[in-house]
């Protein structure tokens, strides 16, 4: 890891805590949301034909979809991994006892500072965000103290960055064809070869080309 990266690291995961308000606030009820209409907890994912290098063979987790705009995060673009243990201490925490590793992920352009840590439904705190009842969000360093006391969710991974669209941007990049769905499931998410995300994904597609 270059010390480049890990003054970013640390950068990042310094400010873990800080989504947690900021995305919950922006995040839409259920009344808000056209369930007809919505993406959220579908895989977004590149096609062959996309155009933007920074999305090239992206596989994406729709976090949120709405008249608002959409937002999601790259769950296929793994760049390293990391001892819980160290992850902490550099978030100030001393003489942790935590075990285990985490993979970190790059998860999109915008706002690569931030972190979030997308997991499985079993494991809920008041920074937690639901995203379909299948998976969910949280962004705090108590959930990376509680995966390395085995009292996490089963399935998780720590993104920096995201991907965003402004109202209405992301429907005319599907209407473009620089885009296909896919259904999600926790397996493809958490525990596919990252290498084979985008080829199972695309393969699964319900929007064609």
């Amino acid at each position: 890891m270059s010390s480049t990266w890990h003054r970013h690291l640390i950068s990042a995961l310094a400010a873990i805590s800080v989504p947690a308000l900021c995305l919950n606030a922006a995040l839409p009820t259920v009344a808000q949301t056209p369930a007809r209409a919505s993406l959220a907890g579908q895989l977004l994912v590149a096609s062959p034909s996309m155009g933007d290098p920074r999305f090239d063979h992206t596989v994406i987790l729709m976090v949120r979809h709405d008249k608002d705009g959409a937002f999601g995060i790259v769950v296929n673009r793994q760049i390293g991994e990391r001892p819980l243990a160290a992850l902490l201490e550099m978030l100030g925490e001393k003489e942790t006892t935590v075990a285990g590793t985490a993979r970190i992920f790059a998860g999109g352009p915008v706002q690569t500072d931030i972190g979030f840590i997308i997991h499985s439904t079993d494991y809920h705190r008041p920074a937690t965000t639901d995203i379909d009842g299948r998976v969910a969000l949280t962004s705090s360093r108590d959930i990376l103290r509680d995966i390395g006391n085995d009292k996490g969710p089963k399935k998780s991974l720590i993104a920096f960055g995201y991907a965003g669209w402004a109202p209405g941007q992301l429907e005319g990049e599907l209407a473009r064809r620089a885009w296909v769905t896919a259904p999600a499931d926790l397996t493809l998410i958490f525990d596919e070869d990252r290498a084979k995300v985008w080829d199972a994904a695309y393969s699964r597609r319900t929007r064609d080309l």
